[in-house]
Formats: structure tokens, sequence, C-alpha cells
């Protein structure tokens, strides 16, 4: 998802998304941990997803 997209949702569905990545991302590294993960570099796809929207929500707090 790019900037723009998490730019035009509102306050709750970008916290929603939020959570659901981090959940995701808990998910992967047990995944990684125990061998069960078929796609490694997802786990680079989620952060970056994290880190894109805690981008936009500390745009939209200053």
């Amino acid at each position: 998802m790019k900037a723009k997209e998490i730019r035009s949702k509102n306050l709750d569905e970008k916290r929603q998304l939020l959570n659901e990545y981090k959940l995701e991302l808990f998910n992967l590294r047990i995944q990684k941990k125990t061998g069960q993960i078929e796609k490694i570099g997802r786990i680079r796809v989620v952060k970056k997803e994290i880190a894109r929207l805690l981008t936009v929500l500390n745009e939209s707090n200053n």
C-alpha cells in the first residue's frame, strides 16, 4: 500500500491496519523460528508497511 492510499484513510482505519501488520509480523517471526515460513521476503515487506504507516501517523500528529 502506498503512502497516498494510507493518507486517504481515517485515523481508526490506519490504527487497525497497523495492528494487523504488527500481528502478521509477529506470526511471521514465529514461523521463521520454527522453520515453517515459505516466503521469508514477506517479513521485509511487512516491516516496510509498518514503517510507512507510522510515518503517515506521525505526519498527521505534527
